[in-house]
């Protein structure tokens, strides 16, 4: 079983940035794609950003377009999610998952395997 570990959230002002990573033991990531998900409390799962396996292509949901950037470190074995512009309405606890294909599905049910996750909270 794909065992993932966030880090990098915090608490972060408005206006700033924050970088999230996503690990993996005993195997490499790039085997997989991989999303980051977002959950606020009192709202649905939803899909931030994904980046697939062989390509590299990338997703990402309208709300973050142009702040957050998903990238690949294959030297650490790390997805990371780099976010920029922060605002109050992107606090939420961040997971990362490995589709079960190698493309990002935006079906959440092909992600099998999820991190524990990592609170952002962006907030004055």
């Amino acid at each position: 079983q794909v065992q993932l570990v966030e880090s990098g959230g915090g608490l972060v002002q408005p206006g700033g940035s924050l970088r999230l990573s996503c690990a993996a033991s005993a195997f490499t990531l790039d085997y997989y794609a991989i999303g980051w998900f977002r959950q606020a409390p009192g709202k649905e799962r939803e899909r931030v950003a994904c980046i697939s396996n062989t390509f590299g292509s990338t997703f990402y949901a309208d709300s973050v377009k142009g702040r957050f950037t998903i990238s690949r470190d294959n030297a650490k074995n790390t997805v990371d999610l780099q976010m920029n512009g922060l605002q109050p309405e992107d606090t939420a606890v961040y997971y990362c998952a490995t589709a079960r294909y190698g493309y990002c599905s935006s079906d959440e049910y092909e992600y099998t395997d999820w991190g524990q996750g990592t609170q952002v909270t962006v907030s004055s």
